[in-house]
């Protein structure tokens, strides 16, 4: 264990910085001095009558000559408190500082005080170690055990100081439990950031220059300050070690805080409750963390919250998430994602985003194999449903829903917008394609306005696509009808004993096309099956194909005419030809999500090729780049759009009367949306088990109020007028 030293009496304080690593001509203070956040402020040496009050106020110093303060002086504020080193003391006059009905004087009392700097009209009090901190104006500490940074801190920055050796760097195990995914963690990081650093492992010159950009986006020097800005309240807590703790935060209660930057402003303000311990981390504006969490070696992203004993370890919460009472390891996991059940678990995975895991879901049960180094990738709107259990590894696209049950073996389920069923009854794995779109449209149509709501963030460095119906989405779409189009073949040879070996793949597809649109009654009954879908050799049942692959036809029409109309309602003077001659060329079919931006694959590659050589040397540089891709998304989804629906129709140009009728078939999309949202949610009113805890319909309206004054419903019927209204005024216009 580690020893015990005996120092010199009165050297608390002094040599902060070790000698062989403060530079000619400094002193122990150069670099405090730089952080300070008052760099005019006039400091004096105290009056021999204020340092007698003082001493009759029972404080005591080293060297009172080490004690600095401002004109706006009144010893008689300070009480039974210990200074060592250079303090310095702001304004200190007879005033109360409130905050949520906590009342105290400003002052210093019952305090030991270590070489640090306080702002003006600070509340000091019972706080048995403050040592090397700036305290901003208007803070309260008071009631904390200890709290003091050392000479090496890096506020959870994974960078090394001076004469440290690389072992000593932290670093995040994201998406693998081995490490082999690893990335270092840093003030401003984005999802975009970890998902291109943890993702793209075989592109060397890029995994080097990221490590190189984040060891210098960082000072190394030793002898970094800890700060807390202005009106922050740390109260009734244990341990703050290392920490850097932004304006406007609250912390009541933690047990213990080390290596962590808490970002927090008067917009964004952090607050961090009772018997949390965090360590190894970064805190994003604007979050709540409360009751009893852990994280370690963790980052937070903006607007999200950890509560009632949330594990959260070596992983990434993205922007707008919330994590409650479950276990979180080793995961990369993009915004608004949702897990409130005390016994879930996730695991080694990246979640794309607009996610939600059910209580008793057990994502990522690793030890199927001889390592644990599986993984899962889930896509945007992943839900898997109560005391699901998968196992590593598996792959789903976006919108998969998994029904309850114990899923025995790997899946790869390219279907979006599906729902899965282990049928154990038949031994056989059913896969129910745009379920979504069929049978809960209420929770479809709600999803975009939902999160966007939901997006409290005051500063939006992750930009985020919300909409279900994306680039990324319609192009998994399409693989979905090619896939169902091939299986349907199958089948069909199947059921006519004849060889399907002697079809090529494009002569499948062909004819399962045609099955599918000209040929639904003869295909209604066949079994069609997947492959490729599960590591087993039961039977992959495909449900209801036939309205799934029209469903999806719909969802891509509905997906391209709507961004085609936004446009032209932005854009009051482009017509039918400006349209067709701007939007021209072939469909983008590769695109990437990163941390819930998308954009498209050759752009990524372009920005990672950038990177590796040395065009992009900060993650400023980088940040910009994602915005400038941002600022082309619009133009760029609209350019897919447009080729989705040529694609759609058959063609290599779309000639206005394609486009009216479109338009029109778009408006009968719109109402079944309409429709569907509203039977959706009826279901809910109509069920009779729901309704036997009502003695009558009166109770249950007053309760759970009128289907016909539900909000989104009422929304969404005013979104269908307004859609109709702007065909009409966009037909005319052609």
């Amino acid at each position: 264990m580690d020893n015990v030293s005996l120092l010199v009496a009165g050297s608390t304080g002094q040599d902060f910085i070790p000698k062989e690593y403060l530079p000619k001509g400094k002193d122990d203070h150069y670099l405090r001095n730089e952080q300070t956040f008052w760099p005019d402020k006039r400091w004096r040496h105290l009056q021999m009558n204020e340092v007698e009050r003082l001493v009759r106020n029972l404080n005591t110093a080293d060297n009172w000559n080490e004690i600095l303060v401002t004109d706006q002086f009144d010893p008689d504020h300070i009480y039974n408190s210990q200074f060592h080193g250079l303090v310095r003391i702001g304004s200190l006059e007879s005033a109360i500082l409130e905050h949520h009905d906590l009342k105290l004087p400003c002052g210093i009392t019952n305090s030991v005080i270590v070489s640090s700097d306080i702002g003006d009209h600070v509340a000091i009090h019972n706080v048995s170690y403050l040592a090397h901190y700036i305290i901003g104006n208007r803070c309260i500490l008071f009631n904390i055990d200890e709290m003091h940074t050392t000479d090496h801190a890096k506020f959870g920055n994974g960078i090394i100081k001076q004469g440290e050796p690389e072992k000593v760097r932290i670093w995040l195990d994201l998406m693998n439990e081995t490490g082999c995914r690893r990335i270092l963690p840093f003030d401003g990081i984005i999802p975009a950031d970890a998902y291109l650093w943890a993702k793209y492992r075989d592109d060397l010159p890029l995994q080097k220059r990221l490590k190189e950009i984040t060891q210098n986006r960082f000072d190394d020097r030793r002898g970094l300050y800890g700060t807390v800005e202005e009106q922050s309240v740390v109260k009734n807590s244990r341990i703050l070690k290392d920490v850097k703790i932004g304006s406007h935060c609250y912390i009541k209660g933690a047990n213990k805080l080390k290596n962590l930057t808490i970002n927090s402003s008067e917009s964004g303000s952090t607050q961090i409750g009772e018997g949390v311990e965090l360590v190894n981390g970064i805190i994003g504006y604007g979050c709540h963390i409360f009751y009893g969490c852990k994280a370690v070696r963790f980052i937070l992203g903006d607007n999200s919250n950890l509560k009632y004993g949330a594990r959260l370890i070596n992983s990434f919460l993205g922007d707008n998430s919330t994590i409650s009472c479950c276990e979180v390891l080793n995961n990369l996991i993009f915004p608004a994602h949702e897990q409130h059940h005390n016994n879930s678990f996730l695991i080694a995975s990246v979640v794309k985003g607009q996610s939600n895991i059910a209580a008793g879901a057990t994502i990522g049960s690793n030890h199927n194999s001889r390592a644990n180094d599986n993984e899962i990738e889930a896509g945007r709107g992943f839900w898997p449903g109560l005391c699901t259990s998968i196992k590593h590894s598996c792959r789903f696209a976006s919108f998969v829903l998994l029904a309850k049950a114990d899923y025995p073996a790997e899946l790869d389920i390219p279907l979006p917008f599906s729902l899965l069923n282990n049928n154990s009854s038949k031994d056989q794995l059913e896969v129910l394609p745009a379920y979504w779109w069929l049978y809960n449209m209420y929770a479809l149509a709600r999803n975009a306005w939902k999160f966007h709501s939901r997006d409290k963030r005051s500063n939006k460095m992750q930009h985020i696509e919300f909409d279900a119906l994306a680039p990324d989405t319609a192009e998994e779409i399409f693989q979905a009808r090619l896939l169902l189009e091939i299986w349907t073949a199958k089948a069909y040879l199947r059921h006519q004993n004849k060889k399907i070996e002697s079809k090529s793949k494009s002569e499948l597809i062909q004819m399962g096309r045609k099955l599918l649109h000209e040929s639904e009654d003869q295909i209604k009954n066949l079994e069609i099956l997947g492959e490729c879908m599960e590591k087993s050799k039961r039977k992959v049942v495909i449900l209801k194909a036939v309205e799934a692959y029209h469903a999806y036809s719909d969802m891509l029409h509905y997906y391209a005419v709507k961004v085609l109309l936004g446009m032209m309602k932005e854009n009051k003077n482009i017509g039918f030809s400006a349209l067709s001659n701007t939007l021209a060329g072939n469909r983008e079919t590769a695109w990437v999500n990163i941390g819930g931006q998308l954009a498209r694959k050759k752009d990524v590659d372009q920005l990672r090729s950038d990177i590796g050589e040395q065009k992009l040397n900060t993650w400023e540089d980088i940040h910009l780049r994602y915005d400038q891709l941002w600022d082309q998304y619009p133009l760029e989804k609209q350019r897919h759009a447009l080729a989705t629906l040529c694609d759609l129709l058959g063609t290599k140009t779309l000639y206005k009367e394609q486009w009216i009728d479109a338009l029109k078939k778009a408006v009968v999309i719109q109402k079944y949306i309409d429709e569907q949202v509203y039977v959706s949610r009826k279901k809910d009113y109509v069920n009779p088990f729901r309704r036997a805890t009502f003695r009558n319909d009166d109770e249950m309206m007053a309760a759970i109020g009128d289907i016909e004054d539900n909000s989104f419903i009422q929304q969404v019927r005013a979104e269908t007028h307004q859609f109709e209204k702007d065909v009409r005024a966009i037909m005319k216009r052609n």
